[in-house]
């Protein structure tokens, strides 16, 4: 493709890589002791330390102050709970760097923490070849068989330091200059979180497989971020259940981070691969964005929503890889964007813009998406949003031109939009089996587009599960599974039969105990193979206990086992629950709300009910009604159950609800949370033994979310900070 079509080439921003700073004069070796404060360049003395920190954010194990000094801390390792332990136990600041100029830190190892470094006001700050991994992470609630709200984030908001409630490996906040090389943060929430944060670089990092987020900038601008993974970052997954990814991405951009490089990333199967938002600001005024960005030969694919989503802004997406997601490029309300030289393939939508302008979408490959190109505009904007009411937003003007699209079932689709421009946009039969490389593509373009980083290798690092499909995505209780260890996952929610697929390194697994059981299907057998569970009880609680052997194998929570060694896994279903006698009742006349008139309430979960339903599980969860006869608002169900735990336990009650929930326990009200609310977690104690659960959940309006469960243990996570 000649480099004409490519008009703005010529004024690619060229972003210089910061030179790795040279080691400073030998460091005195020093002592830890928690709450130090290191003002000269040190050598942390190497050992295993084993040191919980303050739970406020406003103190730290180490304290770094001053200017041009390193902390070297190459064989150390600092550990802030157990490493068996849940990770949501994690607290506190590890190292916190407090202002000063050219301070790098190396080496070491971190996890246990809220955060593992935490930096605000520094110029030229390095951070190299650190471990930052098994940090922080939330509990998640959301099942095999459906989400739970609990677990959507929202990182809309950070003007008053709201992203502080969701923890990082790395936070910088008005940092300016420095680096981010050769770090590894893995296993936690969120690998790197940069607000307020410029001209920083980050290279040859990995941080994969955390429930948030890669990397997420905020009022950002003038970085460069090269050559890394960010490969499932990821959470909201079921494959054949939902695939919304609930707001993780491997790389998030928002409000107001402009000239940003993002090049030769492998930022596979997360949420979103790259997310990118105008802002707050944006929205209320129409002014402003997340602009001029360049996403150059990065590797965007199997993502449960967007491969790249870019709003309300203008940016550059050129030569990326962008297949097998829900849509390869989600534009809304994207202007003067420039879509060039990428390889779509097997997504659902290619290119997906609402309200769009100006943009130039052009030398593409659409190889098996089954639509195209999809321009629209809606009937009405948004009343509450300001954006629309301060500037022209019709969908109009793209220039559609150089495509290539090879078994695609609908080239475009154009819905109240237009004028314009379309050029020769070729359609072949059938897919290509030879895949699509961004290179070949733009020939000698590519080297015309790339952005000016000397030293860089033009090539994406890709992980060794990069290229396998979504359904390789796993995500249990504590985020997505990285496949360094045996594990047992159902394949649905059947209660009578229970299927388990053996996930996992190759290797051979047996059985070596189980209870609650009727009969398994076999009791040894290979990696791969499927395990089907009887239990005694439909539902029940039972449990299967299997011991690993193969390859050496790395736990979720970082504990390595090397090859030939057994490794133990298990699962455990606990449903002691009887089945559930549930009545739905519902009125009209705002006036009898459960709060503005409580008595009318009671009268009425005294009368005829509505509809009546026996229900395995009291487990309800949807924003449109999916129990037939029920309307979307002002409705409320009684439900009714028994329970028999065994002796010599703890358990636990928890319920999830929205909009209401009460909870008696043998006509003791347990759990009282009877205000309107979002999706929330409670929990009461309930002893061993036999009881009558009797429960009452109303719903006004919006998303309904209703669901009683019996834990084992004394645990009390309530998930995520969220978008509360």
């Amino acid at each position: 493709m000649p480099a004409s079509v490519f008009p703005h080439a010529a004024t690619l921003a060229l972003v210089a890589m910061v030179a790795p700073t040279a080691p400073l004069a030998a460091q005195d070796t020093v002592p830890f002791s928690p709450g130090m404060v290191i003002t000269r360049s040190v050598r942390v003395a190497p050992a295993t330390y084993d040191a919980p920190a303050p739970a406020s954010t406003d103190s730290a194990l180490i304290v770094v102050r001053g200017s041009d000094l390193e902390i070297d801390l190459s064989g150390v390792v600092l550990r802030g709970i157990d490493p068996e332990a849940d990770p949501d136990l994690a607290r506190g600041v590890a190292v916190r760097v407090e202002g000063g100029r050219n301070v790098s830190i190396r080496g070491g190892a971190i996890r246990g923490y809220r955060f593992g470094i935490l930096a605000r006001g520094t110029r030229g700050l390095h951070i190299v070849d650190t471990d930052l991994s098994y940090n922080w992470k939330p509990r998640l609630f959301s099942q095999v068989s459906h989400e739970s709200l609990v677990d959507w984030l929202s990182f809309h908001d950070n003007e008053d330091r709201q992203w502080m409630r969701f923890g990082a490996a790395v936070y910088l906040e008005d940092v300016v200059g420095g680096e981010i090389r050769g770090v590894r943060a893995v296993q936690g929430m969120n690998g790197f979180l940069l607000t307020r944060t410029d001209s920083l670089t980050v290279r040859d990092s990995d941080a994969s497989y955390n429930s948030g987020l890669g990397i997420g900038l905020y009022r950002s601008s003038h970085n460069t971020i090269v050559r890394n993974r960010f490969d499932y970052d990821v959470r909201g997954w079921s494959t054949g259940y939902y695939e919304r990814g609930q707001d993780s991405a491997g790389l998030l951009l928002y409000e107001q981070s402009n000239h940003n490089v993002v090049a030769y990333n492998s930022a596979t199967h997360s949420g979103d691969g790259f997310f990118l938002w105008a802002g707050n600001s944006t929205m209320d005024s129409g002014e402003g964005g997340a602009n001029d960005n360049l996403l150059f030969h990065n590797d965007f694919s199997y993502a449960p929503t967007n491969a790249v989503e870019v709003t309300f802004s203008r940016n550059r997406i050129v030569a990326n890889h962008l297949g097998g997601s829900r849509y390869g490029v989600w534009g809304g309300y994207s202007w003067e964007t420039e879509i060039v030289g990428n390889c779509f393939g097997g997504n659902r939508y290619g290119v997906a813009i609402e309200h769009g302008q100006d943009n130039r979408i052009m030398g593409n490959v659409f190889d098996g998406d089954s639509l195209g190109i999809s321009l629209w505009a809606r009937e009405e904007q948004p009343a509450d949003w300001g954006y629309p009411q301060n500037r022209d937003v019709r969908s109009r003007d793209h220039v559609i031109d150089g495509n290539v699209f090879r078994g695609v079932a609908e080239r475009w689709r154009l819905e109240r939009t237009g004028p314009h421009r379309f050029g020769w946009n070729p359609v072949e039969a059938g897919t290509s089996a030879a895949g699509c490389d961004p290179r070949a593509l733009l020939g000698e373009a590519f080297d015309t587009l790339a952005p000016d980083l000397p030293g860089v290798p033009r090539e994406i690092p890709r992980g060794p599960r990069s290229a396998l499909p979504r359904s390789a995505i796993v995500v249990d209780e504590w985020g997505p599974w990285d496949g360094q260890s045996p594990k047992l996952w159902p394949l649905d929610t059947l209660r009578s039969v229970v299927p388990l697929q053996l996930l996992g390194p190759a290797g051979s697994w047996r059985i070596v105990d189980r209870h609650g059981v009727a009969s398994v299907s076999a009791e040894a057998g290979a990696m791969g193979d499927t395990l089907v569970v009887t239990p005694e009880v439909e539902g029940g609680v039972w449990a299967v206990h299997l011991e690993y052997v193969g390859e050496a194998t790395v736990s979720p929570r970082g504990t390595v086992v090397p090859a030939g060694r057994r490794v133990p896994f298990s699962f455990e279903r606990v449903e002691p629950f009887a089945p559930w006698d549930v009545r739905f009742f519902a009125w009209d006349d705002p006036a009898r709300d459960p709060l503005s008139d409580p008595a009318a309430f009671d009268a009425l979960l005294a009368g005829t009910p509505l509809l009546t339903r026996t229900e395995a599980r009291l487990d309800y969860q949807w924003y449109g009604p999916q129990v037939a006869g029920l309307p979307q608002e002002r409705w409320a169900l009684e439900a009714t159950s028994s329970v028999t735990l065994a002796e010599g336990e703890t358990w636990s009650l928890r319920t999830i609800s929205d909009d209401a929930i009460r909870v008696w326990v043998d006509g003791a009200l347990v759990i009282d949370r009877w205000d309107p609310h979002g999706s929330l977690v409670d929990y009461a104690d309930i002893p061993p033994g036999t009881h009558d659960v009797r429960v009452r959940h109303y719903q006004l309006d919006g998303w309904t979310e209703v669901r009683v469960d019996v834990v084992r243990g004394d645990a009390r996570s309530t998930g995520s900070a969220g978008p509360h």
